[in-house]
């Protein structure tokens, strides 16, 4: 009997390793089943999932140079879920009203005008951020003993 790659068999566990199961195919071949293919959650160990002479379900996912890998996780159909993520779709979302908060920020600022040019909105960003820079420059100095302290 040929093995081919997507063909789901029953089999039977032949022995248990540490990295995984290997399972003996019809037709008298062997396959492994790795540690990552036996569940669909964290197996830190195999003999909790897997007992030797267990009959499983398998599906082959790979056969190269004579050695077959297998999946059991694989080989459970699950049904397919529509959508459940619970994060909305992007399409589904609200569109964000985002000249009603340009226009709350600016009249936090005092800047009323719910348009402003380019040139407007740098002048207002030098304007405030000299104002801060001399406010920590003098809040900073006032700290040290002023620019005229000696320092020894």
């Amino acid at each position: 009997m040929s093995i081919e790659v997507g063909s789901k068999l029953d089999g039977k566990v032949t022995g248990i390793t540490k990295f995984g199961a290997f399972v003996e195919l019809p037709g008298g071949e062997t396959g492994l089943v790795h540690i990552s293919e036996i569940a669909d959650s964290y197996v830190k160990d195999i003999n909790e999932h897997l007992k030797v002479n267990d009959k499983v379900v398998v599906k082959v996912i790979q056969v190269d140079n004579g050695k077959i890998g297998l999946s059991i996780r694989k080989a459970v159909d699950k049904p397919k879920m529509e959508n459940t993520s619970p994060r909305p779709q992007r399409s589904e979302r609200p569109p964000r009203d985002r000249d009603r908060s340009f226009s709350r920020n600016n009249n936090r600022r005092g800047g009323g005008d719910k348009f402003q040019t380019f040139e407007d909105k740098m002048s207002r960003f030098l304007k405030d951020s000299e104002e801060r820079i001399s406010s920590l420059k003098k809040h900073t100095e006032s700290k040290r003993g002023g620019k005229g302290a000696k320092r020894f």
